[in-house]
């Protein structure tokens, strides 16, 4: 456990959060949000002791290990395995199928792990260093942005790794969807001040929402009632027989806090410009064949007409084709094979992870916004750049001073300032915060044409793809459904064998043996029925537990309207009453979540044990075919 008291930080005059008080217990998984530049990677580097504070304490138990991935990439062993070794504590030290169970996981084949870690790129070196740190246990995890150089099926595999992780963890990422699966708590930086709450993202800015409701209400009624007083003070200040009201009125004045305006957040604005297109479909795609190594294709013998108004997903694995695959639609790159038949009155408009390098580094933001479309004038360029977060001066940044984050806001600029009806997406959350990654995925489901992208964010997969490209096993099929469906008709293959690896149980050491129908049908029979006894009581609870918290939800939303009202009437003795039973409900809600998440982990477990047994009951019926 580590705690958080009073702590300040600022960069000169700027200030990113002020005594700042929070502590981190036992066994919790905590997601850290806020908007770029606010503080996030600041607070890690300040736990980690990288980065000083101007003022507070910090409070770590001694002998409390912190896990935090290393930025330099500089390796002392001749292979992936041997480094990745290195985490291993003195009593693991030879536990090197540990390290391969998390290699593998993170994209790392059998082959790769006798390799050196120099032949492969950052991307993959970065994954190394993740594996070091996981392997080693810490007790507590500090994760900045892991999936950033992780496709898909690692991205998977670490979730359910950090769900089962038996330490405390803190996690920053831009994927609301991986934040909510795994953590317990939200810790959040929000107008300088930072506050932790029970539950998810959602649950977290619903709070935060409702409190600045509250707030601005308040401050309304105050100021009205402060005009009153002040015009009451006014009219009647020289008449003798009122002076004692009038000073009365005065004291009043002084005690009344003042509450300044919110401050309003800018946000990152997407809107597509969309290109009329009245056909049926834009593209046809026949037969075609591309490589970089003519013993390895990459696509072959492909084949698929894509409809207008159609959202296409294209998922797999790195290196597999997917961005070549996107090259070839936007005629990047041809085919050395088949063709790629655009309809007439398509316009593409092509957003690639790679293409910051087109940037000019000597114009500014607003030029190369201004010279993407030869119908942008200086008033859109302004627009779109305040759009991206370019506000006033901001947009007369050259090029070659911004991030890599920032580049990438450039370049979606220039794709905005585009009419198009055809968009090709390359990985387009990379360098968005959780707010923009919001706006985005709302941007792309309002599009009038079609969209086809690459992503490894499964929030945007569950939300828009009507059809999958699958990269998988060195070939590329097409699913016709949601990607909830392909995950139901079998997902990713060998993904349960990557995360957990088998283990014979003795109580079903004869399942290998062959087995009649009979037999097989007798066994699953009393697995089912031992199941169905053994997880009804937890059922009965969890639907209990459920049915309480909905209850108290509603009877909080009610108190909170009553507070409302009360703060709008300045009853002061009603707000106290209802104060402490908002503190109360609050209280109840808040348990019973903990007891919720606590009956479920114990659920989820026990249901586990006996989906294993049915599998491996299952997979004997199978070898005795």
């Amino acid at each position: 456990m580590i705690r958080m008291e009073n702590l300040t930080k600022s960069f000169g005059h700027r200030l990113l959060f002020e005594e700042a008080s929070f502590k981190i217990n036992s066994h919790e998984r905590v997601g850290l949000v806020g908007r770029n530049g606010h503080g996030k990677t600041t607070l890690f580097q300040i736990i980690t002791g990288h980065e000083p504070y101007d003022t507070g304490t910090i409070t770590i138990p001694k002998h409390y290990r912190i896990g935090y991935v290393r930025q330099d990439l500089e390796f002392a062993q001749d292979t992936v395995l041997k480094e990745g070794m290195r985490g291993l504590s003195e009593q693991e030290r030879d536990y090197h199928w540990k390290v391969e169970k998390i290699l593998s996981g993170l994209g790392f084949s059998v082959k790769d792990m006798n390799r050196h870690p120099n032949e492969f790129s950052g991307g993959y070196q970065v994954r190394l260093n993740l594996a070091k740190v996981l392997v080693s246990e810490p007790d507590l995890l500090l994760l900045d942005e892991p999936t950033n150089y992780l496709d898909i099926t690692s991205i998977r595999w670490i979730e359910r790794f950090l769900i089962n992780w038996s330490h405390e963890l803190m996690l920053i990422t831009h994927d609301r969807g991986f934040m909510d699966k795994i953590v317990t708590h939200v810790l959040g930086i929000h107008r300088k001040k930072i506050r932790k709450v029970q539950g998810n993202t959602e649950k977290f800015y619903s709070q935060i929402a409702q409190e600045e409701e509250v707030y601005e209400k308040t401050r309304i009624n105050d100021e009205r009632r402060q005009k009153e007083i002040n015009q009451f003070i006014s009219r009647f200040r020289a008449k003798a027989r009122l002076a004692n009201l009038v000073q009365s009125r005065i004291k009043t004045l002084e005690k009344m806090e003042k509450r300044e305006k919110l401050e309003k957040f800018k946000g990152l604005e997407f809107s597509f410009r969309s290109n009329p297109f009245h056909g049926k479909y834009v593209l046809n795609i026949k037969d075609i064949l591309f490589s970089y190594d003519a013993a390895n294709p990459l696509i072959k013998d492909f084949n698929i007409t894509l409809g207008a108004g159609e959202r296409i997903c294209v998922i797999g694995m790195n290196g597999k084709g997917k961005t070549t695959f996107l090259k070839l639609l936007a005629g990047r790159l041809v085919p050395q094979h088949g063709e790629i038949a655009c309809i007439s009155g398509v316009t593409k408009g092509f957003f690639e992870q790679t293409n910051v390098t087109s940037l000019d580094p000597g114009k500014t933001v607003e030029e190369e916004i201004l010279h993407s479309h030869p119908d942008v004038d200086r008033q859109l360029a302004r627009n779109i750049c305040g759009a991206m977060m370019f506000d006033g001066d901001s947009a007369l940044k050259k090029i070659g001073v911004l991030s890599g984050g920032e580049k990438s806001r450039v370049m979606l600029g220039k794709l905005l300032v585009t009419p198009c009806n055809l968009l090709l997406l390359d990985e387009p959350t990379n360098h968005l915060d959780m707010e923009s990654c919001d706006a985005l995925l709302a941007a792309i489901d309002n599009f009038d044409g079609t969209v086809v992208m690459v992503t490894h964010n499964e929030m945007f997969l569950h939300a828009l793809a009507q059809r999958l490209i699958v990269f998988q096993s060195d070939r590329v099929d097409v699913f016709d459904g949601s990607y909830q469906r392909f995950l139901e008709k079998g997902g990713w293959e060998n993904e349960a064998e990557n995360f957990v690896p088998e283990s014979r149980d003795i109580s079903d050491k004869d399942s290998g043996s062959r087995q009649t129908k009979k037999e097989l049908r007798r066994k699953r029979s009393e697995i089912i029925s031992q199941r169905a006894k053994a997880l009804k009581s937890a059922e009965q609870r969890i639907a209990e537990i459920e049915k309480n918290i909905e209850t108290h939800e509603k009877n909080f939303d009610e108190l909170s309207q009553a507070m409302q009202a009360a703060s709008e009437a300045q009853d002061g003795s009603k707000i106290v009453e209802l104060s402490q039973a908002i503190h109360d409900c609050q209280s109840s809600i808040d348990r019973l979540f903990n007891e919720l998440e606590k009956i479920t982990g114990l659920f989820e477990e026990q249901k586990a044990v006996f989906e294993k047994k049915l599998k491996r009951l299952e997979h004997s019926g199978t070898v005795s075919k």
